[in-house]
């Protein structure tokens, strides 16, 4: 065993292996003696302890590092470890707890307890090392132990412990996109590594191949980073992401104005996160409110409620917490009470009382008029008192009171003042007796009125008034005085008047006078007619001859008197009355024909009338009847009813109008019905023939019913749209009217400008119209669907997240709201045709998400390359032909004006049948008789190819599966072997032959004799050489035999080689009568050529040329095979 090996078993032994201490009944156990953990992070140790039973108690006990002169340092009264040492004691047992830990925290801890007996101390010993990452050792030999005891080869230095554990991802740089980020992070150890280390790096938990210490990366916020050494890939270093944002906490019972409350933010990052808190506004500046996980409010108040969030910002990046809304509870506020409308109220006008009180939860409200009542009875439950038709009698002072279950308030008193017109006036006349002529007249005139109205008097006939004010007075009234007198009573909501009649009342002893002179005037007249008629027939008659008796009536005009004396008094009297009688004519017949009627009236001296309504009030009282009265479109029968009558719509949007119509039973069937804008001289144009609307309109009409679709909408497209019906009776046509007015807007949010802070963007955003808007308009801001408080410009600066949305309207035109603007929702991503893809075939890949501005897309394949490369730049990825190669996964992204997301990987799995296959022998060498040989075939095929395996000639498979195994190959294997691929896509095969090389005792002994053959024949000729040259030498002067003989003689001493032909066999050939056999499919055919050793013996006499052709019995046949 290596020095490194037995030293790494012994740390094994001491991490594994727990300590007892302990004698005599006394001792300490530690539960792990060895303790490794990551700086920062939280460690406990535990033990158990014992003691005599002669013990009563313990007194003291706890855990030190530290001993000076004898003296124990308990670590919770140690500087170093203050607010992070934490005791937890059981029955016999005690675990210290050490959080936040520090490299200066490495060292070895002890338990120690003290008890009532002098002398009863222990401490354990030894205690539990503790090592803290980061902290470094020097050894003379150095073993690098990762958490997981990994051993390498001694170094000089030692970085024990921790070497690989201590590993870390750290940001080298960073670049922030609006969809994405790109870092360098570098693998980092604090410890030198030995050699030259490969590091295997991990994204999201998954291997990528062929990364060094340092790795670029596109990346966004869900993905991890870690790596690990190339070889100890179970030494991973701990990974490194963006925040990951648990929910926003806060107190969880009611939220009661004046209490406490703590926003605590947690998130979880390597490395830490560091916080900020912020409280959503509007405002584009905010102002951090607190830099630490919690936020706390030490006695919350109401202008606290509203959305919070938190930020957590490391090297990585920065990531935004959800909005989590605080909602603080107090008590109503003083209600104020408004009314509207805030002008002067009229009588008879409609008019809503408000109360209003900040409250939360919100508050009930109820309604009270002040009547001096101590019993007030409630008008109202509602927030607002509302007066239909309000009258004078409701004017008064009112008050509200606004409560919850937190308290109740009552707000000040207001005083509703109704102005009306006045009333009918009343008149008084003082004295109410007769009037007596030359007397006082006191006329007094009284109306309600509010305003106080003004009063005028007039007399009939006369154009100037009489007098003004409440009281008019006639001083001395006369019988010209005497007449109709109006009173004129007026404010400035209107007028009215009343009339009385004066007359003078007259003596009435002198009208009985009159009477009786009238009387006998009357009886005079024709009784002195008579009287002289007669004296001028007596005068006649007295001075002509006498006629015919006349027959004479006599009138007594006088009573016959006793005595003279008695007839002069009456003479007198008679007298008297006559002269009064005169008067009185003459005195009556100057008199006008309307004193002479008054005159023989009954001398009341007062006669009232009250004022009739004149025509300009009757008009004005039908008038108002008819503004009051609601327009019921149709009558006898005849109507339209429209669903809708105001439409708010977009520009270049859709618009749906619907109505349904009735008409009489008498009607047989209703010819003709359309929709229309337009009407000239009675003419109504059909909106399918208004070139207008040419190819937008669209009529969908049922029974009753007609509904009128216009798509594409312009801005000239608003106006009131009526429907028309004509039926088959002549002349029985109808439209409802009012109809439905269409409001078109082109109002939309733009987004001028965009600033990205890291994960958190700002947008300048504008409310935009194509159309100058009239005056100075002031806006109105939504976000995600409610109202933002105090933007009333036509821009706004705002920070917001991915699931934000912004809309504008104008103010005083809320229900013409723009569309909505929002980032790219997440996108989806489908594949065309949905079942199995083959290769070949078209497939379509499409990306798809929700987004105004409309989002971009860009198509990628995931390839582990951080410089990906688009593939589209439109919403389908379209193969025309897919190949095997395309296989892979495939993401798509989608980004507009404001933000950029990231689809999920699809996957194409393109199916396609096997390629050509290919076969591997195993020996690659001569296959020798009784061996065993193995075939392999491979062939790429999706989904996975089954494997045949067949002998030329013969039906029936050989094998089946990749690998084909012959164990004892005999020359009747030799031949041709067919590999056959299949899936359910299709088929492939491929062809080897195999040959066998025989190798015998017989063949060796050949062999054998013809190599001792060879080594003698060289021997011999050789010494044939020698001994004929020596033999020429001697012999050269003497006899010389001529040049063509020694030509031929040295032809026939020459030796004949072997030519050697190698050819396309697979085996080699022994022996020339082993023949190849013939293939069933493709077969290479065998060349053999035979060469012939040839010797001439010295002894031997030449042969003749022509008996060179008979076959040497010394030559040796060989043949020599080689497979190409």
């Amino acid at each position: 065993m290596s020095l490194s090996a037995a030293v790494s078993g012994f740390v094994v032994f001491l991490l594994s292996v727990s300590v007892i201490q302990g004698q005599d009944d006394w001792g300490v156990t530690y539960s792990s003696t060895e303790i490794c953990a990551f700086k920062g992070s939280t460690v406990d140790m535990s033990c158990t302890y014992r003691y005599p039973s002669t013990v009563q108690r313990v007194e003291n006990r706890f855990w030190y590092t530290k001993v000076s002169n004898g003296v124990y340092m308990d670590l919770k009264t140690d500087p170093e470890y203050s607010g992070r040492v934490q005791y937890i004691f059981g029955n016999n047992d005690c675990t210290l707890r050490i959080t936040d830990l520090r490299e200066s925290d490495s060292a070895e801890y002890k338990f120690r307890f003290i008890t009532d007996q002098e002398g009863g101390r222990y401490t354990g010993k030894p205690g539990v090392t503790l090592r803290v990452t980061g902290k470094s050792f020097k050894f003379r030999v150095a073993i690098c132990v990762c958490v997981c005891v990994l051993t390498f080869s001694l170094n000089e230095d030692l970085c024990f412990l921790f070497t690989y554990s201590d590993l870390q991802v750290k940001v080298n740089k960073l670049q922030v996109y609006p969809s994405k980020l790109w870092a360098e992070l570098m693998c980092h150890s604090r410890c030198r590594l030995p050699g030259h280390p490969h590091f295997v790096w991990y994204k999201n938990g998954r291997i990528i191949q062929g990364q060094t210490s340092s790795y670029l990366v596109y990346f966004t916020p869900a993905d991890s980073f870690s790596c690990a050494v190339a070889g100890h890939e179970n030494c991973r270093s701990p990974s490194l992401y963006v925040q990951r944002f648990d929910p926003l906490s806060e107190s969880s019972a009611e939220i009661v104005e004046g209490s406490s409350v703590n926003l605590t933010c947690s998130s979880d990052a390597n490395p830490a996160a560091k916080y900020i808190w912020y409280k959503e506004n509007g405002d584009p500046d905010l102002q951090p409110l607190s830099k630490d996980p919690q936020l706390v409010f030490s006695a919350i108040q109401s202008s606290d409620s509203g959305e919070y969030y938190c930020t957590a910002e490391n090297e990585l990046g920065r990531r935004t917490s959800e909005y989590i809304y605080i909602n603080v509870k107090y008590g109503p506020r003083l209600p104020s009470v408004s009314v509207s409308p805030s002008a002067e109220i009229v009588e008879g006008s409609s008019v809503t009382l408000t109360c209003s009180s900040d409250a939360n939860p919100a508050a009930n409200y109820t309604w009270y008029k002040k009547n001096g009542d101590p019993d007030l009875q409630p008008l109202s439950k509602d927030p607002q008192l509302v007066f239909s038709s309000i009258q004078s009698s409701d004017s008064g002072e009112y008050y509200c009171t606004a409560e919850n279950q937190l308290g109740r308030r009552t707000s000040e008193y207001i005083y509703v003042d109704v102005t009306y017109g006045p009333r009918l006036p009343s008149v008084s006349v003082s004295p109410s007796a007769e009037i007596v002529e030359g007397s006082s007249v006191t006329l007094t005139c009284s109306s309600d009125a509010n305003p106080a109205a003004n009063y005028t008097w007039y007399k009939e006939n006369e154009d100037s008034p009489k007098a003004s004010g409440q009281i008019f007075t006639i001083t001395d009234f006369r019988a010209e005085h005497s007449g109709n007198y109006f009173c004129e009573v007026q404010n400035r909501r209107g007028g009215n008047k009343i009339t009385v009649h004066l007359t003078v009342a007259v003596n009435s002893t002198k009208i009985m006078n009159i009477i009786r002179l009238t009387l006998v005037v009357l009886m005079l007249i024709p009784l002195l007619l008579l009287s002289l008629w007669t004296r001028k027939k007596k005068t006649l008659s007295s001075t002509t001859e006498p006629q015919e008796p006349v027959e004479m009536m006599e009138l007594v005009s006088r009573p016959e008197y006793e005595n003279v004396s008695d007839f002069t008094a009456a003479q007198t009297e008679d007298t008297e009355q006559q002269e009064d009688m005169l008067s009185v004519i003459s005195v009556f017949c100057s008199l006008t024909t309307e004193e002479r009627l008054l005159s023989r009236r009954r001398p009341s001296s007062l006669e009232i009338r009250g004022a009739d309504m004149s025509l300009s009030a009757a008009v004005s009282g039908f008038v108002v009847f008819l503004l009051s009265v609601s327009v019921i479109q149709g009558q006898d029968g005849w109507g339209v009813t429209y669903s809708s009558t105001e439409i708010c719509a977009f520009k270049g949007s859709t618009v749906d109008m619907s109505c349904t119509y009735r008409y009489p039973s008498t009607v047989q069937r209703v010819v003709n019905r359309f929709w229309f804008t337009k009407a000239s001289n009675s003419v109504y144009t059909d909106l399918k023939t208004d070139p207008q609307y040419s190819g937008r309109v669209q009529y969908i009409c049922g029974n009753n019913n007609c509904s009128l679709t216009i798509t594409d909408l312009r801005e000239s497209d608003s106006a009131e749209y009526k429907f028309r019906f004509i039926t088959g009776q002549e002349g029985v046509r109808y439209y409802g009217s009012p109809g439905v007015t269409l409001t078109v807007t082109d109002l939309q949010v733009r987004v001028n400008s965009l600033h990205v802070y890291v994960s958190l963007p700002l947008a300048v955003l504008m409310c935009h119209s194509n159309h100058r808007l009239p005056g100075r308009p002031r806006y109105v801001w939504y976000k995600n669907g409610r109202i933002i408080q105090g933007q009333t410009s036509y821009f706004y600066l705002v920070y917001f997240t991915p699931a934000d949305s912004f809309s504008c309207a104008v103010a005083g035109h809320e229900n013409c709201r723009s569309p909505p603007v929002y980032g790219p929702k997440l996108p989806s991503v489908s594949v065309s045709p949905s079942a199995e893809i083959v290769e070949g075939s078209s497939v379509t890949l499409t990306c798809s998400s929700d987004a105004n501005p409309a989002a971009e897309y860009t198509w990628y394949k995931n390839n582990g390359n951080s410089d990906r490369h688009p593939l589209s730049n439109a919403i389908q990825l379209h193969f025309s032909s897919i190949q095997s190669s395309d296989s892979g996964e495939y993401y798509c992204t989608d980004e507009n004006q404001l933000w950029g997301r990231t689809s999920d990987y699809i996957s194409i799995d393109v199916k396609y049948g096997p390629r050509l296959p290919s076969v591997s022998v195993s020996p690659s060498a001569e296959i020798v008789e009784g061996s065993s040989v193995t075939l392999t075939c491979s062939s790429d095929a999706n989904p996975a190819a089954n494997f045949t395996w067949y002998k030329e000639n013969e039906d029936s498979p050989k094998a089946s599966g990749q690998i084909f195994t012959i164990t004892d190959f005999r020359t009747e294997h030799s031949g041709n072997y067919s590999c056959e691929a299949q899936s359910r896509r299709g088929r492939n095969t491929t062809t080897v032959h195999l040959t066998v090389v025989a190798v015998s005792g017989k063949s060796m002994a050949a062999g054998t004799i013809t190599v001792v053959l060879l080594a003698i024949i060289s021997l011999s000729v050789f010494l044939w050489i020698r001994k004929k040259r020596a033999s020429r030498e001697s012999t050269e002067a003497e006899e010389r035999p001529d040049d063509r003989e020694q030509g031929e003689s040295e032809e026939q001493d020459d030796f004949h080689y072997a030519s050697v032909h190698f050819s396309n066999n697979q085996a080699d050939n022994l022996s020339s009568n082993i023949r190849p056999a013939q293939p069933r499919r493709h077969v290479e055919q065998q060349e053999v050529e035979y060469a012939a050793v040839r010797f001439n013996s010295a002894s031997t006499a030449p042969r003749a040329r022509g008996q060179g052709a008979a076959e040497d019995p010394a030559a040796l046949y060989s043949t020599v095979n080689k497979t190409r």
